[in-house]
């Protein structure tokens, strides 16, 4: 099938060009007839004085749905933030959910806060910094207040008119909560059950009471797993004593998950992927302090081998397998921590102690390198034709995959449960402290064996 869309630079080139002659009906119309995600995409590449004449021709409300498109780890808010005027500020961020309107004004200063806060309808301000006020990765700085809820004792007929009167600013109306007097939260009910009901039937007959809630200061990674698990388009957000807050959606989630893989991804490879478009300079900073960090770690290796060199002049034969060990430990203890990553990720640790794990991961490690060592046991004896060397390196490689796997499984485990972010584990680290530990197992076997090889 041939795609036919027209090439979004193309079209970007002749948004530019309506913009320079000055056909503002024109531009309009082709602007807002491409999808939300593309006219996001649209503003950023506008130049600032493009933009700025941008803000005259787009209403708040038009410009404010750009703005909720925005991916905001990817895209340094604050300059475009300044260009615009705090009156079209305030009418915009009046048009936004108050979730994404909280997001978006944490990138601007107290001040510059009080002066957009003081031109914004008074209930819309109050719900923005309510939701301010929760601390950040929790279901509190995720959830939105513009939810659809009804009581018990009315009637479907009753909630439907409860709906199509606040359908407009909700957030989501597929699920509607059902309330009591005090705002506590009582259970939820479809939208399709309340369509498919009789206009008589009471909202109590027909709640679901087997609701799953979250807790306001619970951890964003779970909140992501209670979607994951049940499938949900919206979760309900709760207070400690069970008052209806407000509910996460899924849209909001699934920005929880990419961010939560690019921190493990980060964690792994040692270097902060937030922003792949900084000159060289600020790259740089970025990476050298983990790179100089190990680069001492890699100083104790260097210093090991040194140590034996009276052990490599006796038997030179034995250099040519430093590589081989120090790599294939280092791969096993990075295939580990990413194991380990995920697993914890996941949640699957949680009713397992630590003995349990210890004992998992050291059977684990054991059959690798018993196969990994067996293996290269039968390969350096045939090569060389020496059996006693064949041993040694098999030994030390069975020791070193054991203790790398050991290391790159328990050490995000032990500091997970320590309250640490496992990802600060990271494979740079674990793949040159199994360097440390496979050299000196290497060169502590080969001093057995030497006098046979």
């Amino acid at each position: 099938m041939t795609d036919n869309s027209p090439d979004p630079q193309n079209v970007f080139l002749a948004l530019q060009e309506l913009l320079e002659d000055n056909d503002i009906q024109a531009f309009r119309e082709g602007f807002l007839d491409h999808h939300i995600y593309d006219q996001s995409q649209f503003y950023l590449d506008f130049t600032e004085t493009e933009r700025l004449e941008l803000y005259s021709i787009l209403s708040p409300q038009e410009l404010s749905e750009i703005f909720e498109n925005l991916d905001f780890d990817a895209v340094d808010i604050k300059p475009y933030l300044k260009e615009i005027s705090p009156e079209y500020l305030s009418a915009m961020f009046d048009e936004m959910s108050t979730d994404n309107a909280a997001d978006i004004l944490t990138n601007l200063s107290k001040r510059e806060r009080r002066s957009i806060f003081t031109l914004m309808a008074p209930e819309n301000v109050s719900e923005i910094r309510n939701l301010m006020h929760y601390d950040e990765e929790t279901a509190g700085s995720l959830m939105t207040t513009e939810f659809v809820a009804v009581v018990a004792n009315q009637t479907v007929s009753s909630a439907m008119t409860v709906i199509k009167a606040t359908a407009e600013d909700a957030e989501t109306i597929y699920y509607v909560y059902v309330l009591d007097s005090g705002k506590q939260l009582l259970g939820v009910i479809s939208l399709r059950s309340l369509l498919i009901s009789h206009d008589d039937t009471l909202i109590s007959d027909i709640v679901n009471e087997h609701i799953i809630k979250v807790d306001v200061d619970e951890p964003q990674e779970r909140v992501a797993r209670y979607f994951r698990d049940y499938d949900l388009l919206a979760l309900p957000v709760i207070s400690h004593d069970n008052l209806m807050l407000g509910i996460v959606t899924v849209d909001d989630i699934i920005d929880v998950i990419d961010e939560e893989a690019q921190s493990d991804y980060s964690g792994l490879a040692g270097v902060n992927t937030d922003n792949v478009n900084q000159n060289p300079i600020q790259s740089a900073a970025k990476r050298l302090p983990w790179l100089v960090a190990l680069l001492f770690l890699g100083m104790g290796t260097a210093s090991l081998i040194d140590h034996f060199d009276g052990l490599v002049s006796r038997a030179s034969v034995l250099a040519i397998f430093i590589s081989l060990i120090t790599g294939t430990a280092g791969n096993a203890g990075t295939q580990s921590l990413a194991v380990s990553v995920r697993r914890i990720s996941l949640n699957d640790d949680e009713n397992k102690s630590f003995f349990d794990l210890i004992l998992t991961e050291i059977t684990t490690g054991l059959v690798t390198g018993a196969v990994t060592g067996l293996t290269i046991f039968v390969v350096v004896s045939l090569w060389k034709g020496n059996i006693m060397l064949g041993l040694a390196v098999g030994v030390a490689m069975f020791c070193a995959i054991t203790v790398a796997n050991l290391a790159g499984s328990l050490i995000p485990v032990g500091m997970d449960r320590l309250g640490f972010d496992p990802a600060v584990a990271s494979g740079p680290f674990i793949s040159t402290m199994s360097d440390l530990t496979s050299v000196f197992i290497y060169f502590s076997i080969a001093e057995v064996f030497i006098s046979f090889i």
